[in-house]
């Protein structure tokens, strides 16, 4: 099980960004794809192409593009999105981790989930 993940400019906290990959978990981010100051849409569909899930704080914005993404028949490997300072690192990895765990990467695509304390 499991997918790949990146993380925009909004999410990509290093200290949880060390904590997963510490736990196998393949990570990248935007600094990573040379990717800093790049408008939303671009982010999207370079994870998209790489086969990433994105994950974002930038809730509204992305659930947008994602609705543009399925209307112009595009497909995205899937959507973490979540509430942006809500989870101190060591619990948005544990969410991270488990949904990670439960869901392949065939099961994210083109899927938004939010990151809840109920996960869905």
């Amino acid at each position: 099980m499991g997918f790949q993940l990146y993380m925009d400019e909004d999410s990509m906290d290093q200290r949880l960004v060390r904590a997963l990959r510490a736990r196998g978990m393949d990570v990248e981010t935007a600094i990573d794809a040379d990717m800093i100051a790049r408008p939303d849409r671009e982010h999207l569909a370079y994870a998209a192409e790489a086969g990433r899930v994105l994950h974002t704080f930038n809730v509204s914005d992305f659930y947008q593009l994602h609705a543009e993404f399925l209307e112009g028949d595009r497909h995205h490997a899937g959507l973490i999105l979540a509430p942006q300072q809500r989870y101190r690192v060591g619990e948005h990895m544990t969410r991270l981790l488990r949904l990670n765990a439960e869901r392949t990467a065939s099961e994210m695509r083109d899927r938004v989930v939010f990151l809840t304390s109920d996960q869905e």
